[in-house]
């Protein structure tokens, strides 16, 4: 449809200048933290984890954790990530582990090692060493690709594939939409496809207006949290940057915590 201004209105998007700015509202019994891309660095999770059980405990809140996606590649430590969260951190919290790109990438390889051998420029190396495997390169023969996808899925442990295979698409609470990259801003919520939740960035980023919810996502790694009337992005770069941040949301306000390597 067309605005009285002349401009495109999406479907589920409210153009900033036609009506004002929104104000979002976590579940008033809830305090929520969202974490973005790990990408294997086990440290700074662990550092950020600590400060925010201590958080949570100062609150009389239920608190809730939603890991964003993108916990493996990249970084050192991608087996120590999922062992982290695997095992049960934050304790005491409801928790909810999105899928991110990554993830996504990682698992069509476990499949189909020839037809996904870009997963290892994308920081699947690191992620076989992690399990203790030898370096592997994405111009290998298709034999030892399958032998590298046989390997890795053998140094899986249960319960870490078990958390793969269970990652969710999306979660909402409240006012806010918790995803990894992004979304269309042409679908509505049920539209989306998993390439628009797990690989979108200028379509979404660059959107004009707010969406059905604030978007709370990460993909898009940047020096410091991003926070606007329509998104919250908490990809500060870990692996790369040193500092991997969450968002922490109650009522209607944000702030967030951090963790760095410095």
């Amino acid at each position: 449809m067309l605005t009285a201004m002349g401009a495109l209105a999406l479907p589920g998007w409210t153009l900033g200048y036609a009506t004002p700015a929104p104000v979002w509202r976590f579940p008033e019994d809830r305090v929520g933290y969202a974490i973005g891309d790990v990408h294997g660095r086990a440290d700074l999770l662990a550092i950020l984890l600590d400060k925010i059980e201590a958080d949570a405990r100062a609150s009389r809140l239920k608190p809730l954790l939603v890991m964003l996606g993108d916990y493996v590649d990249r970084g050192p430590d991608s087996r120590g990530v999922i062992e982290m969260l695997a095992s049960g951190r934050p304790h005491g919290f409801e928790r909810r582990f999105l899928k991110g790109n990554h993830e996504q990438a990682m698992l069509a390889f476990l499949d189909k090692p020839h037809a996904n051998r870009p997963w290892l420029e994308l920081g699947g190396l690191q992620t076989i060493v992690s399990y203790g495997l030898p370096a592997a390169l994405s111009n290998a023969a298709d034999a030892a690709l399958q032998r590298v996808a046989a390997d890795l899925r053998a140094a899986l442990p249960e319960s870490h594939l078990a958390f793969l295979k269970g990652l969710e698409r999306y979660a909402v609470y409240g006012d806010y939409l918790f995803v990894h990259a992004g979304v269309d801003p042409a679908k509505p919520l049920a539209a989306q496809t998993d390439t628009d939740l797990f690989w979108i960035r200028d379509r979404f980023l660059k959107a004009f207006g707010a969406y059905t919810h604030c978007v709370v996502h990460g993909h898009t790694p940047q020096p410091f949290a991003y926070v606007d009337e329509r998104r919250i992005g908490v990809d500060t770069g870990a692996y790369a940057l040193g500092t991997l941040t969450a968002v922490r949301l109650e009522a209607e306000t944000t702030s967030f915590i951090s963790a760095s390597a410095t």
